[in-house]
């Protein structure tokens, strides 16, 4: 079984995550992970299980605008914030949109802040909606991943991330 991890980090977060989902993933079979910046050399097709995650902003995937201010935010003096290199580049709501259409075993995740859903919104729901209009059938719920409102993990978040990834993949092993 081979996955690919595509995913989109502000400041570090949500990479922290794909990590994890990988270790977990290759606890079954082969794990890739890429920044979605280099994803786009990536044929999904070669691969069993595509795995997508953003981080939540507005509600929803990352937009242009978003991720401008996610990186303007990092650049404040005052701040404590590190932008990912990529940051301000193209986001998985991008990169879903050039990938042809396709059919293949897929899940999606998010980071957010630990608040209701229906404050914060969710990223991942975004993400498994439009991997499903590309072809790919869901084999797991949308999963969030819970940061503080510093942005930082919370804890025990990377050893779920560990499982769910681990899960996902024996879904299809």
């Amino acid at each position: 079984m081979r996955a690919l991890i595509v995913f989109e980090s502000m400041y570090g977060c949500t990479h922290d995550i794909a990590d994890a989902v990988a270790r977990g993933v290759a606890l079954v079979g082969d794990a890739t992970t890429v920044p979605v910046s280099h994803a786009i050399d990536e044929d999904t097709s070669v691969y069993d299980l595509v795995i997508v995650g953003g981080p939540t902003h507005i509600h929803g995937m990352s937009r242009d605008s978003t991720r401008r201010g996610a990186v303007e935010a990092a650049e404040q003096p005052d701040s404590d914030l590190t932008a990912e290199p990529d940051a301000a580049g193209a986001g998985i709501r991008d990169w879903l949109g050039e990938l042809s259409r396709r059919e293949g075993a897929a899940a999606a995740f998010d980071t957010r802040v630990d608040k209701p859903a229906v404050l914060t919104g969710r990223a991942s729901k975004g993400i498994a909606k439009n991997l499903q209009k590309l072809g790919f059938t869901l084999v797991a719920d949308p999963e969030s991943f819970l940061v503080d409102t510093h942005t930082r993990l919370l804890e025990g978040e990377v050893a779920r991330a560990e499982q769910w990834g681990q899960m996902v993949a024996a879904r299809i092993a």
